[in-house]
């Protein structure tokens, strides 16, 4: 995203880990990167924004994870409700408005990254806007916060109501974001999966406590000390009943992490992907390793393995990637995962943390 933003001339730098951005002239002809906004679902956020600044902006349609269908609807309702002319034109997005005005919009679905533009770009809309049926995780909480620290008024941010009063301007600000759950819950698997004794620093159960739920009752122990979270396991496993639902629900990116974990675990697993029921692109190559999933419509079946083995993967999207990871650590001899570059899109240097913990992974060419 750092890099999408850059190509457009605007000034961000990186510094371990901090980001300074220095918003600088921006050119109404601007023209955004096809094949970095193909790569990521975000690049739809520079509409929320640049529209206020530029009042018409096009941005190629997202890439991303290819995960199932992850229709716009409810990412255009919102544009369209604070009075944006949206058309979708040459594989864009085009949104134009002189003026954004509050309105009352209520998403059919609480989608995360509708209620994330939305909530931007009502901050710079004249009036007052309310988003019912808003999305709840703890990104939307952090946003909120973000906003309101830059002179934004953001309230009800973690319910499902959302009013946010515009303002004419927001000014610079500092801020330290919350800690990635999906990334503390990967490794919450990676140490239970491989029998290890893991200390997670600067992060927080409370942002996913059905998956900390789901892992105790797993059998992996979990417990909030002084330095953070610490991780221990037995190897013995319990099978597990799973349906992905919104937050606070389990979250469907952990759902291809978790299902290593019960490929071993003895006895029945059951897990039902209720948001994105073709979410199964993991499945094949754990299968291809020894682990018996069946697939019947939107629900995984899973006979636990008395172990799995070594073998030659393929990585389609991040958690997918992720879960062949896992699965590796713990298999039986060499795992070859291609496509790995799926895994290093959606964590922060992985293979040294992993390295550090003791894992033998290494990035070879193809």
């Amino acid at each position: 995203m750092a890099e999408l933003v850059r190509s457009l001339d605007l000034d961000v730098q990186s510094r371990n880990d901090t980001l300074s951005i220095k918003p600088t002239c921006i050119d109404r002809r601007l023209a955004v990167d096809h094949i970095l906004a193909s790569e990521i679902r975000t690049s739809l956020h520079l509409v929320g924004g640049l529209l206020p600044r530029l009042k018409k902006v096009a941005v190629p349609l997202p890439g991303g994870c290819r995960i199932g269908p992850r229709p716009l609807d409810a990412y255009i309702l919102g544009l369209r409700g604070l009075g944006a002319e949206i058309e979708i034109k040459d594989g864009h997005i085009i949104a134009a408005s002189d003026e954004l005005h509050g309105s009352h919009i209520t998403l059919g679905f609480p989608s995360v990254s509708a209620t994330e533009n939305t909530m931007m770009l009502a901050s710079l809309a004249k009036g007052t806007t309310i988003i019912e049926n808003s999305a709840r995780e703890p990104e939307i909480v952090d946003l909120a916060a973000f906003l309101n620290s830059m002179g934004a008024h953001v309230r009800g941010a973690g319910t499902n109501i959302l009013e946010i009063k515009g303002v004419k301007e927001l000014a610079g600000t500092e801020y330290a974001i919350i800690p990635d759950r999906i990334e503390t819950g990967t490794y919450m698997v990676a140490a239970a999966i491989t029998r290890g004794d893991v200390l997670l620093k600067k992060t927080d159960l409370k942002l996913l406590e059905n998956v900390v739920s789901k892992l105790r009752h797993a059998g992996v122990q979990i417990e909030e000390v002084d330095e953070g979270v610490r991780i221990t396991s037995s190897g013995r496993f319990s099978p597990a009943e799973i349906v992905t639902e919104v937050y606070p629900g389990f979250p469907t990116d952990m759902q291809p992490i978790i299902t290593p974990l019960l490929s071993i675990a003895p006895g029945r697993s059951i897990i039902k992907e209720a948001l994105f029921p073709s979410r199964f692109s993991h499945v094949s190559g754990l299968k291809k390793m020894g682990a018996e999933i069946q697939i019947k419509g939107d629900t995984l079946l899973i006979t636990g393995a008395d172990r799995l083995k070594g073998a030659q993967v393929d990585a389609l999207d991040i958690r997918s990637g992720c879960a062949l990871v896992l699965a590796g650590l713990v298999a039986e001899g060499h795992t070859i995962v291609r496509g790995a570059h799926q895994f290093f899109r959606g964590y922060d240097r992985p293979l040294e943390k992993l390295k550090n913990l003791g894992a033998e992974a290494y990035l070879v060419s193809s």
